[in-house]
C-alpha cells in the first residue's frame, strides 16, 4: 500500500531557493546601472522641458501670440505673435506628410510582402533597403541643397514653402518605412496563411487582414516622423525666406516657421526677440504632443480587438 504525500506538501521542489552571493552582487550592479542610465536621460529632458516651460509660458498665455502676426513690429517691440509662423509650420508639415505617408508605407509594404527575406531577397529589395539606410542619415541641410538644386537651379521655380515639404519629405519617408516595415513584420504570419487558405489574393490579404492589424503602430511611427521634420531649419533657411506676415500662398511668396522665428530672432539681442525664441519653442513642443496625442488616440481606436 503507498501512501500519498500530505496535500500541502510543494509536488516539485521549488527552483533557485539558494541564491548564492555573487549573482545577488551582479544583479544588484546590473540594476544600479540601469537606473542609473535612466536617470542620465531623463535628466536632461526633464531640465529642458523646466527651462522652456519657465522662459516661454508668460508668452504664450497671451492671447494675441496665437492670433497676430509681428507684421509692423520693432525688433525691440514686445508684443505680436506667431500666428503667421504657426500656419506655416502646420502648412509646410501637413504637405509633407501627404506626400511622404503613402509613399512611405507602400515601400515598406513592398519590403516586407514581396521583397523576399534573407538570401530570398530580390535585388530591387536589397537597393531599395540600401537607399533608405543612407537617406536615415541624410542631414536635413544636403536634403534642402538637393531641393533647391533640382526645384530653383534647375527648373527655374521660386523658393516657396512646397519646396521646403518636399526636402522634408525626403526626410521623413526613410523614418515612416522602417517604422511601418516593423510594424509589418510582427504581424503574425498565422493571419496571412488563413486569409490564403480561404482563396483571398495576397492584395486584399495586405489590404483587409495585414494593414488594419498594424495600422495602430504604424500612426505612431508616421506621427512620430512628422514631429521630427516639423522642427528642421535648414530646409525653411534655404528654400524659403522668412515674413513676419501671413502667407496662405505655399506655390510661392515668403512664409514664416517657428523654427525660422527662433533663427531669425536670434540675431535679436532685446527681451523681446528672447521672449519669441522661448515662446516659438514651447508653442513648437505644444503642437508636437498634440499631434502625439491624437496619434495615441487613433492608435487606441485602430488597435486590433483582443475580445
Amino acid at each position: 500500500m503507498t501512501t500519498s504525500p500530505p496535500i500541502d506538501a510543494p509536488a516539485i521542489r521549488p527552483a533557485f531557493t539558494s541564491i548564492s552571493t555573487g549573482r545577488k552582487v551582479r544583479n544588484g550592479v546590473a540594476t544600479g546601472l540601469v537606473t542609473l542610465a535612466f536617470a542620465l536621460a531623463v535628466v536632461p529632458l526633464v531640465w529642458v522641458i523646466y527651462t522652456v516651460l519657465a522662459k516661454g509660458a508668460g508668452v504664450i498665455v497671451n492671447i494675441n501670440w496665437w492670433f497676430q502676426s509681428l507684421n509692423g513690429l520693432l525688433a525691440r517691440q514686445m508684443g505680436g505673435g506667431v500666428y503667421h509662423a504657426i500656419y506655416g509650420t502646420l502648412v509646410q508639415g501637413l504637405v509633407c506628410a501627404v506626400i511622404a505617408t503613402p509613399i512611405g508605407v507602400m515601400v515598406a509594404i513592398y519590403l516586407v510582402e514581396y521583397g523576399g527575406v534573407g538570401k530570398a531577397q530580390t535585388r530591387l529589395s536589397r537597393a531599395t533597403t540600401f537607399m533608405v539606410d543612407i537617406l536615415t542619415g541624410v542631414p536635413s541641410i544636403v536634403a534642402a541643397l538637393f531641393v533647391y538644386a533640382v526645384w530653383i537651379s534647375i527648373l527655374g521655380l521660386p523658393r516657396s514653402a512646397l519646396a521646403v515639404s518636399l526636402a522634408l519629405v525626403l526626410l521623413m519617408i526613410p523614418v515612416v518605412v522602417r517604422s511601418t516595415e516593423e510594424m509589418l513584420k510582427i504581424v503574425p504570419h498565422d493571419l496571412r496563411e488563413a486569409s490564403y487558405a480561404l482563396g483571398v489574393p495576397k492584395w486584399r490579404t495586405i489590404v483587409k487582414v495585414v494593414v488594419p492589424t498594424a495600422l495602430s503602430g504604424m500612426l505612431t511611427g508616421i506621427v512620430l516622423a512628422l514631429a521630427r521634420v516639423m522642427g528642421e531649419t535648414a530646409p525653411v533657411l534655404i528654400l524659403v525666406a522668412y515674413a513676419p506676415y501671413i502667407n496662405f500662398d505655399i506655390f510661392g511668396g515668403n512664409m514664416a516657421s517657428l523654427p525660422l522665428v527662433m533663427t531669425v530672432e536670434r540675431s535679436n539681442p532685446t527681451d523681446a526677440g528672447a521672449a519669441r525664441i522661448w515662446g516659438s519653442a514651447l508653442t513648437l513642443i505644444l503642437i508636437i504632443t498634440i499631434f502625439q496625442l491624437i496619434a495615441a488616440a487613433l492608435s487606441k481606436l485602430t488597435a486590433p480587438k483582443t475580445k
